[in-house]
């Protein structure tokens, strides 16, 4: 082939993608009624009626060992704990979600799992994957069951953690220069906000299509007042309309939280940065001198908080030792080493993270939300949520 007509091979295969990706990200959801059924058909938990504590420690010591999956390496020092109480060997692994989801469901093929249960940050997979095609089940103790609050149990938050914007109050001393969230779609902030690649994490792309589903209002609220204006657009919700003008705006994408908090608040930095980042990385601050603030006078809401779930695995070699960890980490003892980095239990009677940083005080007013009920529409719109992303940074 000479090089121009593989200059012009290349340009067809290239415009065939965007009309491929454009196609998907047009496509209609499926209809309500449809996922309405298949919320239905979802597993239900399985309820431990008659829990005897001392019972279940007694089996889970013949068992001998326990191995649980999470993204957030604190699971090391949960595992630590569990082991230090119950004399249990505990192994904790951190894995980023499409790992554990990969191998929890090849292992549930293959009839042997290494993995005995995961604290899971991706909710529209789990009720899309996991929970139906019965590689997992949720668990639910019936001693703790006054303490988790309905909404918590199917599928099972052990914590709730959150994403929110920062700045760096040494650059910006007077406070937040950002008060609303169209403005990081503002030639202004051209270039100049940073955040994890969301193609690289599903919590984020969960958290457009859960904008899409029920924030649309206080999206268009909050243009009109920046703006003076209605929002006119021919997008399907206002947050596909600020997704495709923020992907456009050029933010720089990283792979890692740590680099957003580094980007925007690490010691000597200077640069008028604006960051998306994980409450998690105030440890940064405590620890190693970054300047990072919760801007929390922005419009219309700081951030999201996003549960992860707690469920274990159908075919645990451990299942005793796995009821117990899930147990464990269902109390304040449990979950306190993943409650350093800031969180709200799934357990009602736990109190809040003393690590929680300053200005987030009131999640369910200062944050998204994630809808259970939107789980699975989250699941089927996330394809297309990706290309709609991807259409618009191009």
């Amino acid at each position: 082939m000479s090089r121009s007509s593989f200059t012009t091979h290349r340009m067809r295969f290239g415009a065939a993608v965007v009309l491929a990706l454009a196609a998907s990200a047009c496509a209609p959801p499926p209809p309500a009624q449809d996922l309405a059924a298949e919320q239905a058909a979802l597993p239900a938990p399985v309820v431990d009626q008659h829990i005897d504590v001392a019972a279940l420690v007694a089996a889970a010591k013949k068992e001998g060992s326990v191995t649980v999956y999470d993204s957030s390496g604190d699971i090391v020092k949960v595992a630590k704990a569990f082991t230090a109480k119950y004399g249990i060997k505990a192994t904790g692994v951190k894995a980023d979600v499409g790992d554990t989801q990969e191998k929890m469901t090849r292992e549930a093929q293959a009839g042997k799992s290494t993995i005995d249960l995961t604290l899971y940050e991706s909710g529209p997979t789990l009720v899309g994957e996991l929970l139906p095609q019965k590689v997992v089940y949720t668990y639910l103790p019936s001693d703790l069951l006054p303490h988790l609050p309905q909404a918590n149990r199917n599928p099972l938050t052990v914590l709730s953690k959150a994403m929110v914007w920062v700045y760096n109050p040494q650059v910006f001393p007077h406070g937040c220069p950002v008060d609303n969230i169209w403005d990081v779609t503002t030639p202004e902030w051209t270039g100049k906000t940073v955040m994890q690649d969301p193609l690289s994490k599903p919590y984020l792309i969960e958290w457009f299509t859960q904008m899409a589903a029920g924030y649309d209002k206080q999206l268009r609220a909050a243009y009109e007042k920046n703006f003076g204006k209605p929002l006119d657009t021919s997008a399907e919700s206002a947050a596909h309309e600020w997704v495709a003008r923020f992907a456009g705006n050029r933010p720089v994408l990283t792979s890692a939280d740590d680099d957003v908090s580094a980007a925007v608040g690490a010691p000597n930095q200077t640069a008028p940065r604006f960051g998306f980042v994980s409450i998690a990385k105030f440890r940064d601050v405590r620890n190693s001198g970054y300047h990072l603030a919760v801007c929390d006078t922005m419009a219309p809401f700081t951030g999201f908080q996003y549960p992860k779930f707690g469920a274990i695995a159908t075919g645990s070699a451990h299942p005793n030792a796995a009821k117990l960890f899930l147990h464990f980490v269902l109390t304040e003892e449990g979950i306190a080493p993943e409650m350093s980095s800031g969180g709200i239990s799934g357990n009602a009677t736990v109190p809040p993270s003393k690590y929680n940083p300053p200005g987030l005080t009131d999640w369910d007013r200062q944050l998204v939300r994630f809808d259970r009920d939107q789980l699975l529409a989250d699941f089927r719109g996330t394809e297309p949520m990706q290309d709609h992303w991807r259409l618009s940074r191009s």
